[in-house]
């Protein structure tokens, strides 16, 4: 067990302020960012107040003397679901917790979690368009649309991830996802007037479907996190308008009712 000796101020603000970001892009709710930065930070005897914003989060640290030490803002870009990362903070928290960590030692950790590989891209991009094809068959779809839907499903997904590397704004990425996974399907459609297309159509552009936000919105009305869980649903909205616009493009371009 290590002794913990008193931190600097700016050392332990900076800490907590790099592991409430990481979780929040990774995709926790309100809740469980100000519980785990709770949890680290009474490990140092300080009490933290959080103020957490859709982008944004700030966190003011206070010794039992109530002497307050450390007030900082960190910008929090774009969400990256990474659940595997939220569950090991969680972990990592409670042993600085039992084990008392120092901050040097959880810095090193966190750096190590951090550069933990992901999925490969191309098993992303299989697996997913391989469960839009299996919606389509519970959907009532048959194997032409099957293919039809991984093929939209596919490209659209790798359409997202091109468009977030060059920095399009986040809607308009989810805009020309929606287009392109649709637009292979109205494209068989035109070719094809006799066959069926719905069921395709309607299931290529799932994998868009917010989930994460959806579900982080609710949670945080429940939570009493009102301003939170309004910015979220708000946002899920947004998502929803840019996914049926490009759905209605496609519709709007191959004449299909």
């Amino acid at each position: 067990m290590e002794i913990v000796a008193k931190p600097n101020k700016y050392e332990l603000g900076e800490m907590l302020l790099e592991i409430g970001s990481l979780l929040m892009v990774s995709g926790a709710n309100t809740e469980r960012v100000k519980v785990t930065i709770s949890r680290i930070a009474s490990a140092f005897d300080c009490d933290s107040d959080l103020m957490i914003t859709n982008h944004a989060l700030m966190i003011t640290l206070t010794y039992k003397d109530k002497i307050k030490t450390f007030t900082s803002v960190r910008w929090v870009p774009n969400m990256h679901l990474n659940f595997n990362l939220i569950s090991d903070i969680s972990t990592m928290s409670w042993k600085i917790v039992e084990e008392k960590w120092s901050v040097e030692r959880i810095n090193k950790e966190m750096k190590l979690l951090d550069r933990k590989p992901l999925y490969p891209r191309f098993a992303v991009l299989f697996l997913v368009a391989l469960a839009g094809a299996s919606f389509c068959r519970l959907f009532g779809g048959g194997l032409i649309e099957m293919i039809l839907c991984f093929s939209g499903s596919f490209l659209g997904l790798f359409v997202r991830q091109e468009t977030m590397k060059l920095k399009f704004n986040f809607y308009v990425c989810i805009f020309f996802a929606a287009l392109t996974s649709s637009f292979l399907v109205g494209l068989y459609s035109f070719l094809n007037p006799e066959g069926e297309f719905i069921h395709a159509l309607s299931t290529s552009v799932l994998f868009l479907i917010p989930g994460v936000p959806m579900i982080n919105s609710f949670s945080d009305l429940i939570d009493g996190n009102i301003l939170n869980g309004t910015t979220r649903g708000v946002n899920v909205l947004v998502i929803a308008f840019a996914i049926a616009l490009g759905l209605m493009v496609s519709l709007l371009i191959f004449n299909l009712h």
